[in-house]
């Protein structure tokens, strides 16, 4: 496919854009006839065949994320979305808040901790390690607090859609053999470890489900921005 690389910027953004949104919806498609298998994230299929297609075409990721800037933009919005379902439930998040701030300090506490520390283990260089810290967040803030620290953005980027895809494929099942069937703790869940693509799986179950999953990815966010420096110290 070496023609798609010569192809004028306009032609080039709305036909990566057309492709980016057509894998994802080859995705859902697939996750359908499966009847909801989690393993089948559609993100991560659709993941797979950009990748394929990038390759083919010898079209290098700088090209392909200039052209669907689109869609990096909408992730904003669409997190903010999540901010009706949390309207609908406030109540629930009032009364159950002191268990919310113990649950989410921890989750996030371990999650930066365990994953640079699994590559200081490994031997891994320290910019790595920095890069770990901030990948259980939503990925604007992810790569921002990567930035910051010392990370390589882009590499935080990669790591938190991974992550947000073995916690969307992972997360239910974990939580059933635990016997937690609570949509308040499989939402807070979700935001915490896979930030939107986990939370995008739980939010269609249920609308408790999505009002705690915001509130995981907001305050996750807004924890790790401000322990993410402090930890950094720790990995020199």
């Amino acid at each position: 496919m070496p023609g798609l690389a010569s192809l004028r910027a306009p032609a080039a953004n709305l036909f990566w854009l057309a492709a980016t949104v057509s894998a994802y919806l080859i995705g859902r498609a697939v996750q359908r006839s499966l009847r909801g298998n989690p393993a089948a994230n559609p993100v991560l299929i659709a993941i797979a065949i950009v990748c394929g297609l990038l390759t083919a075409a010898h079209v290098p990721y700088e090209s392909y994320f200039r052209s669907t800037w689109l869609l990096t933009f909408l992730l904003v919005p669409a997190t903010v979305a999540l901010g009706v379902p949390l309207e609908d439930n406030l109540i629930h998040v009032r009364r159950g808040f002191p268990g919310i701030s113990l649950g989410l300090s921890a989750g996030s506490l371990v999650s930066m901790l365990s994953g640079a520390a699994l590559v200081k283990v490994l031997g891994g260089e320290r910019k790595v390690a920095l890069s770990m810290l901030p990948k259980a967040v939503t990925t604007p803030i992810a790569m921002a607090v990567s930035q910051q620290i010392g990370g390589e953005p882009a590499l935080t980027a990669s790591l938190a859609i991974i992550g947000g895809i073995i916690a969307a494929a992972m997360l239910r099942l974990i939580l059933s053999a635990m016997r937690v069937r609570d949509w308040r703790a499989v939402g807070l869940a979700a935001g915490t470890a896979g930030s939107g693509v986990a939370a995008a799986h739980v939010a269609p179950a249920s609308g408790t489900a999505a009002a705690f999953a915001a509130v995981g990815i907001g305050l996750n966010g807004i924890l790790t921005a401000v322990a993410a420096p402090i930890v950094a110290l720790l990995f020199r």
